[in-house]
């Protein structure tokens, strides 16, 4: 049988026996997902993988004998599975996250803490138990190297004591953009004389890394643009502060009425919703809360269905790597709006589902490898230079 056929057998890997517990009932509520054991530090799950392979590992980034960071280089230099990082809510941990990210994890997510652990994580079950799915689907590069793990007798699978599951929220109904932004028709989206032209881009699983090759080739007079990235809340400042020191444009995370200007790119916030809005002659942002949209909030839905209504004709859309279909059906609205619309292609992709999910709902008009999209957009977007 496929992967996509067989539960997802998870190793979770956290020296706290309370989030062990924790995840295990988060993630055994999906029938698509199976934890076959536990580990207290990377030396335990050498010795668990040596008997059995999870598809793909939990992974805490301070644990005692060897910190996560270390035990992911070894995984990605020898033996690369997908990981996804589990970070405490500090600053430094979201860094060290974000770090992560950088050396080949799939996803990273913010660790419960403390007595709360259990009522936090009902609350991002559905996009915990989807980064695991996710990452299981991920592309990783091959190495011809055998895995050369810590030496360790082999452990047997520890089962976590039972743990109080929360309510399911795997089967809440998934909603659509007009929950937080309402439908209008084409013929009524209309765009202002001498509107500027701006960018909008949505991104999920491996994003981070597209979405650092799309900002760097952005030049420092490059369009407004505004960015979904699905990222939990902890991490969109952090991240947007790593790809401003990166870029050349101006890169920052998304503030209530930020003016977007020529040169400049804002991330929404996680666990915020990202509108734009046009006020005289400047882009300006819009957060909303509200429910999950296509599982996920921010949604890229949401951001498209602005831009279709906002920007129309003059906006550029683009789509890159993630599991799901965020993102297809405001593509779609985008286009028929008249805006240029681009995908990535999937042989570049990390995930390709959001992609291709667009482009099956007819929304795209370019689909391209990840290291031809700058150029394209810049061409699309009327940049002298292009």
């Amino acid at each position: 049988m496929s992967l996509h056929q067989q539960p997802v057998r998870v190793l979770v890997i956290d020296d706290s026996r309370v989030v062990q517990r924790t995840l295990a009932a988060i993630l055994e509520i999906d029938p698509q997902i199976k934890v076959i054991g536990f580990a207290s530090d990377p030396y335990e799950a050498a010795g668990i993988m040596r008997q059995e392979a999870p598809d793909v590992i939990t992974l805490d980034v301070e644990m005692p004998r060897m910190d996560g960071l270390t035990f992911l280089r070894k995984l990605m230099s020898q033996h690369p599975i997908p990981v996804v990082m589990c970070s405490s809510l500090t600053e430094s941990g979201s860094k060290t996250a974000l770090e992560a990210l950088d050396l080949g994890a799939v996803e990273v997510f913010s660790k419960p803490k403390g007595i709360n652990a259990a009522s936090y994580l009902e609350e991002i079950s559905i996009q915990f138990c989807d980064a695991v799915k996710a990452a299981a689907r991920a592309k990783l590069p091959r190495s011809g190297v055998a895995a050369a793990q810590p030496a360790a007798k082999p452990a047997p699978k520890q089962r976590a004591a039972s743990a109080k599951k929360p309510k399911t929220p795997i089967a809440q109904p998934k909603l659509n953009a007009d929950s937080v932004i309402p439908p209008k028709p084409a013929s009524r989206c209309r765009v202002r004389p001498n509107q500027k032209r701006a960018i909008f881009i949505g991104a999920s699983t491996g994003g981070t890394e597209a979405l650092k090759s799309v900002l760097m080739g952005m030049p420092a007079d490059s369009p407004p643009i505004f960015v979904v990235q699905h990222m939990p809340e902890q991490f969109t400042g952090p991240f947007a502060q790593r790809m401003d020191s990166q870029c050349t444009i101006h890169v920052k995370e998304a503030q209530e009425r930020d003016i977007v200007t020529n040169g400049m790119a804002v991330i929404a916030p996680g666990n915020k919703h990202l509108l734009a809005n046009y006020i005289g002659d400047e882009y300006r942002v819009e957060l909303r809360d509200g429910p999950l949209v296509s599982r996920h909030r921010p949604s890229v839905d949401v951001l498209f269905r602005s831009a279709a209504q906002l920007a129309g004709s003059v906006a550029v859309g683009v789509i890159l790597t993630g599991m799901g279909d965020d993102g297809a059906t405001g593509m779609r609205e985008m286009h028929d709006v008249q805006a240029q619309t681009i995908a990535q292609n999937e042989a570049s992709c990390v995930v390709f589902g959001m992609p291709k999910e667009a482009i099956a709902a007819g929304g795209v008009d370019h689909v391209l490898h990840l290291s031809k999209i700058p150029a394209q957009i810049l061409q699309l977007s009327g940049y002298h230079n292009a």
